[in-house]
């Protein structure tokens, strides 16, 4: 027998051991986010009313328009307003860098399309999914509302916004499946995201920009 034949079978079987339990991990935390969501999911139709639509953020092209999936979410803010479903939106997403902004390319396109601009709210911090359900709370006083984002990625919205602070419910865009190849990396992505997601609510870690609290969406709820 070689020399190193019994460290590389230890080494395999390491492996494999760790391959298992971050399996099992991924699982659990799944389990979970799907666990916390369930009741809380809805269509535009049935999802009962709260004051606040709380968009999050995604791709933002260089010519300043939304994706397709951006915009397919900003659709259903849309419907909610128009349907009186909720009564402000605030879009929250990433401006880390001057020229890549995602609450203004979500403000432009909901005001563009009659959402009147005293009722759009702009997170410029929303960096993550947790950072714009703590943000939603800790920030803009949030504590109920209609979370909108794609349908593989709902169960986790509403997870941890239910976790920190806000009672959320929500609304997940199908019509974007037509993209097979995007959605299918979507999809598969939670599986990793739902690991981080359990790690920051077991963590409690903060934003990562808090900030000073504001007012803007009681200001915009208050607007007749």
């Amino acid at each position: 027998m070689k020399w190193w034949w019994p460290r590389l079978h230890r080494l395999v079987g390491l492996a494999v051991a760790a391959a298992v339990l971050g399996g099992l991990v991924t699982a659990e935390s799944s389990m979970w986010l799907q666990t916390e969501a369930r009741g809380h999911v809805f269509t535009v139709a049935d999802v009962p009313p709260a004051p606040v639509a709380l968009v999050l953020g995604a791709q933002v092209y260089p010519d300043g328009n939304p994706s397709p999936f951006l915009a397919a979410r900003l659709e259903l803010a849309r419907q909610l307003y128009a349907t009186g479903k909720v009564r402000a939106v605030l879009v929250s997403g990433d401006h880390m860098d001057w020229g890549y902004d995602e609450p203004g390319a979500m403000w432009l396109w909901l005001n563009a399309r009659r959402v009147p601009a005293g009722k759009i709210v702009e997170d410029h911090a929303g960096f993550d999914t947790y950072d714009s359900c703590a943000r939603a709370n800790r920030v803009f006083g949030v504590t109920k509302a209609i979370v909108v984002t794609q349908d593989f990625h709902i169960a986790r919205a509403v997870a941890l916004c239910r976790r920190l602070g806000v009672d959320a419910s929500g609304v997940g865009d199908t019509t974007m499946r037509q993209f097979r190849t995007p959605w299918t990396i979507g999809s598969t992505r939670e599986y990793g995201a739902a690991d981080k997601a359990a790690w920051d609510v077991l963590s409690g870690r903060d934003p990562v920009f808090l900030g000073r609290h504001e007012t803007s969406v009681q200001e915009a709820l208050a607007e007749g």
